[in-house]
């Protein structure tokens, strides 16, 4: 739910679906995960991590990419900055596994959608990019809905505003990773994965395991973590190659808005008063931010 520039200047049939089949694994993601709700967060995170393994790397043996890996391992700078991002991804993972578990998917939906905007206020502070009228009006919008949420809870809403920040870090630190994301992608689960199984065994030599003991289903699902996980980030990472910035930015908003959909309808998770006024806020941000990119393609001058 990141966005990496594609290389080309047009979209491409198998780059969007590519990326709209990323967008709707991950829309429709928390109800293969609720069904793990009375599973702690911690063990859910670890199966992700294990199962993500051998498909990062049948997709690694099968791109012939095995020596990128083995290069990053050797390179300090490279595995430094893979121990950033597995962290942050982690942390990212953590947040949402417990918001699904915990009645708080609107939540979800609210931090991946503010998450764009948050992106491009990064950029503005740390990359020193220009933002346009447009885009200040956009995060301001966005900042003042997080306010009318404050106000009504009392405190900040924790779970929205964690997994932006978590994702919107982890989105910047990864574009410093000198290798493609499918290695990247491998490179964090293979940082994360002797944490995984030391607390995996913990948990399954302490009787306290969902996997393997008890309910057959609990293991199945938790396997299938791996594919949940793995797939929608190498598919989205295929298909942007395939798209233009702003058709990415647009297709971002799929996956958010399926999260809202079934934290309502399907979850009944209750939508007050405050969270009336604040989501449409994010919305019209979200409408200006769009507007502003495609002012910025319109506007960028022809080479030749």
């Amino acid at each position: 739910m990141s966005k990496t520039p594609s290389p080309t200047n047009d979209d491409t049939l198998p780059g969007f679906l590519f990326a709209l089949a990323a967008y709707l694994l991950w829309g429709f993601l928390p109800l293969y995960l609720k069904q793990l709700a009375h599973v702690p967060p911690a063990e859910v995170i670890a199966h992700r991590i294990l199962w993500s393994l051998p498909v990062a790397a049948i997709v690694l043996l099968v791109q012939g990419r095995t020596a990128d890996l083995k290069r990053a391992f050797r390179t300090p700078s490279t595995l430094a900055m893979g121990v950033v991002t597995a962290t942050l991804i982690t942390v990212n993972w953590g947040f949402y596994v417990w918001a699904i578990a915990n009645g708080h998917a609107l939540d979800a939906a609210l931090g991946y959608y503010i998450n764009p905007l948050f992106s491009i206020f990064l950029a503005s502070v740390l990359l020193k990019e220009r933002l346009t009228g447009l885009q200040k009006a956009a995060i301001a919008l966005s900042a003042l809905a997080v306010v009318v949420l404050t106000v009504d809870l009392g405190r900040l809403p924790i779970v929205a505003l964690g997994l932006t920040v978590t994702w919107g870090f982890y989105a910047l630190a990864k574009k410093q990773l000198p290798i493609g994301p499918n290695q990247g992608f491998a490179l964090e689960v293979l940082l994360l994965t002797p944490f995984a199984l030391v607390y995996a065994i913990y948990l399954q030599v302490n009787g306290d395991s969902h996997f393997l003991q008890g309910n057959p289903m609990d293991s199945w699902l938790l396997f299938g973590c791996g594919l949940v996980t793995a797939i929608p980030l190498m598919l989205y990472a295929n298909g942007a190659k395939g798209l233009r910035l702003s058709t990415i930015g647009i297709m971002q908003y799929i996956a958010p808005t399926m999260i809202f959909l079934t934290a309502v309808f399907i979850f009944m998770e209750p939508f007050g008063t405050a969270r009336m006024i604040a989501f449409p806020m994010i919305w019209a941000a979200l409408g200006l931010y769009t507007l502003s990119m495609f002012q910025s393609r319109v506007r960028k001058p022809k080479v030749g």
